[in-house]
């Protein structure tokens, strides 16, 4: 062996789903971190620079089967 390739150990990304459908979610709260657009933002949905869903209003999570994730307001 002339030499090791990968013998470093990398940080942990913290990706992945972080509200589920039917969680309350307040603004601006993280929904979804992800590389790329996996998941798309719907209604009262936000996207960060870094592909991150978060939510632009208070209320309850919902995902549609397209892969679209929105916010339903909460009643006031």
């Amino acid at each position: 062996m002339a030499h090791m390739v990968n013998g470093r150990d990398g940080q942990p990304k913290t990706r992945g789903i972080k509200k589920y459908k039917g969680e309350t979610v307040k603004a601006g709260n993280i929904i979804i971190r992800q590389r790329g657009q996996c998941f798309k933002p719907g209604v009262n949905v936000g996207i960060g620079k870094d592909a991150t869903l978060f939510a632009l209003v208070a209320g309850v999570v919902n995902y549609k089967p397209n892969k679209v994730v929105s916010v339903i307001p909460n009643e006031r």
